[in-house]
């Protein structure tokens, strides 16, 4: 997910009632809903190295301990470098606070990764919650990388509190110290409802497209990527011995869209050139990572060296942005005439 819902959800969680366990959950919660993704410092190094490590180990169970420390200690350190500060407006406060547990710091924090994993489960992009141990991917693939109704319903749920009690300020009413704690709970149970609706609907759109009849070859697998906002609009992707088809499915309506030259992709053969590229660093990262790659010889150029494309089609939805030769998420190997890898890029950026 985008990193502005993992950070409200991490505020939203805590106001559920964590906030009133233990000073500095909000914060402490919010910091680590999001924490995994500092990963993406790894792109410094270059694109290649970003995909290698990005949701790794910050994105496994096995980070947990660590990052959750990690927030607890960075939450620690300013808490002493205010804590003069913090004791002056503690007296000056007349209601009271929520205690300081250290302990509790660190299990709420521990929550807040917990569910960044999950939502990034929730997306076709994947997570290695095993990894090392096991470096495969798994992804629920029912709701897009930013879904607006997801947001919304978070944001509702941290603004909602404090309009209501500028009202309720303006009419005199006694101000509580913790609020929001209802809306917290309907938001992210509206949100887990939300799930296990488009969970449904992505099994409507596979076995529509099952059903389609599209292509009278063996069946190999299926697989349904989720569109923003609607839940009943799917791209599908099935693929044959030789071919993959991809389709529009509307699970409403009971609709297949899908041209038999625009959506169908050959396998390409494995030149000589394509063999090299995927043993080179980006293709071993990126096939592993890949759940319906084109590997593709695009030829040789008059001073001999040869361009291989990496595409994972699950991100093919036919953008009018980026269109079918510009899908997100795309890698390329240049590979000279000796078949030696020259150079790699992803998305256009050169790996240095």
């Amino acid at each position: 997910m985008d990193p502005v819902t993992h950070l409200m959800t991490g505020a939203v969680l805590s106001r559920v009632g964590f906030n009133r366990k233990a000073a500095y959950a909000t914060l402490a919660m919010t910091l680590a809903a999001e924490a995994p993704d500092l990963d993406v410092l790894w792109a410094f190094k270059g694109p290649v190295a970003g995909l290698e490590h990005h949701r790794g180990w910050t994105h496994a169970f096995v980070g947990i301990p660590l990052e959750a420390a990690i927030v607890t200690g960075v939450i620690w350190i300013g808490h002493r470098l205010l804590a003069g500060r913090r004791r002056q407006e503690m007296v000056a406060r007349k209601q009271p606070t929520a205690p300081l547990h250290w302990m509790r710091i660190y299990w709420f924090s521990a929550i807040a990764l917990l569910s960044h994993i999950l939502l990034d489960w929730t997306n076709n992009y994947g997570v290695r919650p095993f990894f090392p141990f096991n470096p495969r991917w798994y992804s629920g693939s029912i709701v897009f990388i930013f879904e607006p109704v997801i947001f919304v319903l978070l944001l509702v749920a941290l603004m909602a509190p404090a309009l209501f009690g500028l009202v309720g300020s303006e009419v005199g009413a006694k101000r509580t110290r913790y609020r929001g704690r209802g809306w917290a709970i309907v938001a992210l149970m509206a949100t887990v409802g939300l799930w296990g609706w488009r969970f449904v609907e992505r099994q409507k759109a596979i076995e529509l497209m099952r059903d389609a009849g599209l292509r009278q070859e063996q069946i190999v697998r299926i697989t349904a990527d989720p569109f923003p906002v609607n839940p009943f609009q799917w791209q599908t992707v099935m693929e044959t011995p030789l071919v993959y088809q991809v389709a529009r499915v509307n699970t409403l309506s009971g609709d297949v869209s899908s041209s038999a030259q625009a959506d169908v992709f050959y396998k390409p053969p494995s030149t000589l050139a394509a063999l090299a590229a995927k043993r080179s660093w980006l293709g071993h990262i990126y096939l592993d990572w890949a759940q319906f790659p084109i590997v593709k010889d695009i030829g040789t150029d008059p001073d001999g060296f040869t361009t291989v494309t990496f595409r994972d089609l699950r991100f093919v939805y036919g953008s009018p942005i980026f269109g079918r030769e510009g899908t997100p998420l795309s890698g390329q190997v240049i590979v000279n005439d000796d078949r030696r890898v020259d150079s790699m890029e992803m998305d256009g950026h050169i790996q240095r």
